[in-house]
């Protein structure tokens, strides 16, 4: 009896966590370090609203800094010098990236032409 009741939370569990990795399979990936002016700036201007927008719900984002040893799912992330830089990934493959802060209007030019990108976006060019 126990056995069937630990196997029946335990396969629940696996779908929930498989509903919930699916969810989340797009993420604007952050590379940043410390004492980055640039990196700052993002922060305080998009920073306190991102998560707040589609593009943040279609890509939440995950912060790294590019001096500290990177996530194992990230290890095949080409990491550049030049911070803050923004990856768009999905399923662990870089769909693109900003280089760079650009500002807040660029910044969300950009972003909206790497959200383009995602599968289940690729369509939407016509509704915009």
């Amino acid at each position: 009896m126990k056995k069937t009741i630990y196997g029946a939370v335990f396969s629940m569990l696996m779908l929930v966590s498989a509903v919930f990795q699916q969810a989340q399979a797009a993420e604007l990936i952050m590379l940043e370090q410390d004492a980055c002016p640039w990196c700052k700036r993002w922060h305080a201007q998009i920073g306190p609203i991102y998560p707040k927008t589609s593009e943040g719900k279609l890509a939440p984002l995950r912060q790294v800094n590019i001096h500290k040893p990177l996530p194992s799912d990230l290890a095949g992330l080409r990491v550049e010098p030049f911070t803050p830089s923004f990856v768009l990934m999905e399923d662990g493959i870089e769909l693109g990236r900003i280089r760079g802060y650009p500002g807040e209007e660029l910044f969300w030019w950009l972003l909206s032409d790497l959200i383009k990108k995602l599968p289940e976006n690729a369509n939407t060019d016509s509704e915009s």
